[in-house]
């Protein structure tokens, strides 16, 4: 066991954790007041169930022996065969456990975002360990489980050999398509395209924003599994890739509307950080900056696509968390350098280093395979749980403010009803 790569371990698992909060403020932020507990709920609860659904089989169905490189065995069921001795690398395994499951609460909390303000808590309730369970779990097989130790690893890392450092596919374009088959299945807000849906506390949405920056280099740099090189590279790609994406953004929305906002800063960062995170790994820190640049841009471009298509993803997980998991994933394609290549041990170099289009062709096949995959299944599951228990709250709720229905407390004394025990006191 070494010392260093353990300690940066915990605390890239603990910044990792820090994503949960800083989601549910970027969230609760952008609905109406009336919405804000609720926003907030559908990512604590995320965070309250995965570790149940992980330790028990998700784990072993991500990480264990390989069944055709589609899904892992049964070797950890319970965590059995894990104790503080075992390692992963150079680290204890437990460690390792929870900083992959914090992934997989991102990834499902991300969703929400799709469906707010019109959600039964119930529905979602349910929808998140089947979710987990059979997207989360297979997808992160995929392209997180590499051979090693004994064990057969998932078909795009190890087969394909896309790269994917910290979750392009895997979170991004996993939740970004799955918000788009979700927001289908749910359907559009009362006063869609009528109404204006403003973001009730920017404050909040730049709070969220900070919090997930931070958090977001445990998640990138921490994918590197050690103090070393690869996270240093990856702390500073990702730093590039969102600060350049910030002022991409901003750029489109001078252009266009003539005003930079400090929501569009806010998505901008957001943006340039899901694209960070399956290319921080295999490119230069200047390429960092080309793929923060066309990630700002094509999202701040993107977010608009849902009025053309006439699909409500309320909170643009489609076009921030899909469009720039894309962007971040396709570049690698023109620009893994030959350097990071060489660090990470296999692959091709991209095209713009001599590598011609082999990397290219690997990296959009491993993006169309998990965002077919999401869509499909996750619409199975949504329309599933709509028929069983319905998955829509009513009109009049939706209108009247889903937190007091839901909750039966509100996030601000002015909307009425305060929170059921300070009433009761």
């Amino acid at each position: 066991m070494d010392t260093g790569d353990t300690a940066w371990m915990l605390a890239s698992t603990a910044l990792v954790l820090l994503m949960a909060p800083g989601l549910a403020f970027f969230y609760g932020g952008m609905v109406r007041a009336k919405s804000v507990l609720n926003m907030m709920m559908m990512t604590f609860y995320a965070l309250a169930v995965a570790p149940i659904v992980w330790f028990l089989w998700g784990y072993s169905g991500a990480f264990g022996d390989s069944v055709g490189g589609l899904f892992g065995g049964g070797d950890f069921l319970g965590l059995k065969n894990i104790g503080t001795d075992t390692l992963t690398g150079t680290f204890p395994t437990y460690i390792f456990v929870i900083f992959q499951m914090l992934f997989g609460v991102i990834t499902v909390a991300l969703i929400s975002g799709a469906v707010a303000d019109r959600a039964k808590f119930v529905a979602w309730a349910v929808f998140v360990p089947v979710w987990l369970t059979i997207v989360y779990v297979p997808v992160a097989h995929w392209v997180f489980a590499f051979d090693g130790d004994g064990i057969r690893g998932g078909w795009i890392a190890n087969d394909l050999k896309a790269f994917d450092f910290a979750g392009g596919t895997a979170v991004e374009v996993n939740s970004g398509m799955s918000a788009l088959a979700l927001a289908i299945v749910v359907g559009r807000r009362v006063g869609w395209k009528r109404d204006p849906f403003r973001p009730h506390s920017l404050p909040a949405v730049l709070l969220g924003a900070g919090l997930l920056w931070f958090g977001w280099y445990g998640f990138n740099a921490g994918s590197a599994l050690g103090a070393n090189g690869t996270a240093a590279l990856a702390l500073i790609n990702t730093t590039g890739t969102a600060t350049a994406a910030v002022l991409g953004w901003l750029a489109v929305e001078v252009v266009r509307d003539r005003r930079a906002t400090s929501f569009g800063a806010a998505s901008g960062a957001v943006a340039g950080l899901v694209a960070a995170t399956p290319s921080c790994g295999s490119v230069s820190p200047l390429g960092s900056l080309v793929i923060g640049l066309a990630a700002g841009a094509v999202c701040a471009c993107a977010v608009g696509l849902k009025y053309r298509f006439d699909y409500d993803d309320s909170l643009d997980v489609v076009g921030v968390h899909f469009v720039g998991g894309v962007v971040g994933t396709i570049l690698i394609g023109l620009l893994a350098s030959d350097a990071a290549v060489k660090n990470l041990g296999f692959g091709s170099s991209g095209l713009f280093y001599g590598g011609g289009l082999d990397q290219l062709g690997r990296q959009v096949v491993a993006v169309v395979a998990v965002g077919a995959y999401a869509f499909v299944v996750t619409w199975i599951i949504g329309t599933v749980i709509d028929k069983a228990i319905g998955f829509r709250i009513d009109e009049e709720i939706e209108v009247a403010g889903i937190d007091q229905a839901e909750h039966l407390e509100t996030a601000y004394d002015n909307i009425g009803g305060g929170s059921a025990l300070s009433r009761e006191a």
